[in-house]
């Protein structure tokens, strides 16, 4: 009984030493206080990128005057059906007046340089996935999320959950201006650059609950060896993942560096299997860190930058054209995504039924489905499909082939697994709306596009399959690839 599952968790500590991610679910404790969202006024907090190491700290920072409030850290996970825990709690503190924000016109910067407020250290806090809320007084005064990854130390042998805070940012409306619209709701008044010094909008954690957290609670369910990171330490380290079982990618990961996408293909070439759990991956490349022409930043990965269609503007351009901030199948250093990812996105917005193509695939064992089930809405909102014409892994193998309509043109998503030399295995759901689907049939995330209970449990034991498959370490060997890409697009592929 090497994790706790059952018995006394109590007695296992003493025996044996646990990692503290692995320790934090072995132990019973009473079950947590209610975490989700309550509406009304709303706190803000502004945070590092996404992550801290153990025994890190992070400051919330309080705007509204007069306001008490309190702040509690839940880790996300599983609990006996519970999936957090609080971890922490503060006594009130006061808000407080800031300034406004400083914005800067030549990339439609908005940088909140605020009064920091008191750290809250996160010494013995156990590696995972974290949820800061800020609750006000009185229960009238709303609540706000704050998103936080206390990362692990190590990822050999582990399963390793990559969060994508730069994706978080880039979608951040926070004081009028993101990487896709300004104030007036115009691509053309978007930001170049954002900054990772300001609130997230909305409830504070928007994309984190919709991509993210439903995969969170079921790895841990699942108890495998876990460890927790995000893009950014990926884009630093290439050794954040050495020696590491799986990588699995969420449902929405699409603004990545050069370097994180290296690093992703060197630990695949090195032998650790790749699971993406959504579309869009890796569409954008971007920059963390400003050049001497845009808004300066204390510290490193402080902001997110891409110029996109407005290319010829990036500081780079001309001169080091690989790192120019676009899409990364665009020119002026056209790299596709799908040498990684296996394949392509192609379109946005699209509601479609999920088509098995092939049952018998190893993802599929215990589903019981046959050639031709579908599943309502799964395919959504934005899709990928292998597209033999660009850079393609060979061998590819299609298990999923959708028909849809997106936009009036008439195409496919699929769903893809490859395997590459070294021996991993990469496999690719190619639909945005995976991980919403793990919770469909319950009232945990909204309506969850109409997916009913029979998608949610078809995508609940596929992922569960992908996991501990992968789980085991190098798949090639034991689940080969069987590529039928030719058979389905003919002489293109």
């Amino acid at each position: 009984m090497r994790r706790g599952r059952g018995g006394d968790g109590g007695r296992l500590l003493r025996r044996r030493r646990l990692r503290p991610a692995v320790r934090e679910r072995a132990e019973r404790r009473p079950p947590l206080a209610d975490h989700r969202h309550r509406r009304g006024r709303r706190h803000s907090g502004v945070r590092r990128p996404g992550e801290r190491g153990p025994g890190g700290g992070v400051r919330p920072v309080r705007v509204h005057p007069g306001t008490r409030h309190r702040v509690s850290a839940y880790r996300i996970g599983w609990y006996d059906g519970a999936q957090a825990r609080r971890v922490w709690r503060s006594e009130p503190l006061p808000g407080a007046v800031q300034q406004e924000p400083a914005f800067f016109p030549t990339t439609h910067t908005v940088r909140a340089d605020w009064e920091r407020g008191p750290v809250v250290s996160t010494e013995g806090w156990p590696e995972g996935a974290y949820l800061l809320r800020l609750d006000a007084e009185g229960g009238a005064g709303g609540q706000r999320y704050v998103p936080l990854v206390v990362r692990s130390s190590e990822a050999a042998g582990r399963t390793v959950l990559m969060h994508a805070p730069a994706t978080w940012q880039a979608y951040n409306l926070w004081g009028g201006y993101n990487l896709y619209e300004g104030k007036d709701g115009d691509y053309r008044t978007r930001a170049l650059v954002v900054s990772f010094d300001r609130p997230y909008d909305k409830d504070g954690a928007e994309k984190f609950m919709v991509y993210e957290r439903a995969a969170v609670v079921l790895a841990e369910r699942l108890n495998l060896p876990l460890a927790y990171t995000t893009g950014l330490d990926v884009d630093r380290d290439p050794g954040v993942l050495d020696g590491a079982a799986q990588v699995v990618i969420l449902g929405h990961d699409e603004y990545m560096t050069p370097a994180q996408r290296a690093h992703l293909t060197r630990a695949r070439d090195a032998g650790t299997n790749i699971a993406i759990l959504g579309a869009n991956t890796c569409f954008r490349r971007v920059r963390l860190d400003p050049t001497p022409l845009e808004p300066p930043h204390t510290g490193d990965r402080r902001i997110v930058a891409c110029y996109k269609s407005a290319y010829t503007e990036d500081p780079h351009h001309g001169h080091q054209d690989a790192l120019v901030t676009t899409d990364f199948r665009a020119a002026p250093a056209p790299d596709p995504e799908s040498s990684l990812t296996g394949v392509l996105y192609e379109g946005y917005p699209v509601d479609a039924p999920y088509v098995v193509h092939r049952p018998e695939h190893w993802a599929f064992e215990g589903t019981g489905v046959r050639a031709g089930d579908s599943f309502p809405h799964l395919v959504g909102v934005e899709y990928d499909r292998v597209t033999p014409e660009a850079p393609t892994p060979e061998g590819i193998e299609i298990v999923a082939h959708s028909p849809l309509v997106c936009n009036g043109t008439a195409s496919h998503q699929d769903s893809a697994y490859y395997t590459v030399p070294s021996g991993a295995g990469v496999f690719a759901t190619g639909t945005m709306r995976w991980v919403e689907a793990l919770m469909a049939g319950t009232d945990e995330n909204g309506a969850n596009h109409g997916m009913d209970a029979r998608t949610g449990r078809f995508v609940t034991r596929v992922t569960e399959n992908i996991l501990r498959t992968f789980a085991a370490g190098p798949a090639a060997e034991s689940h080969p690839a069987h590529g039928n890409a030719p058979e389905i697009y003919g002489e293109q592929a």
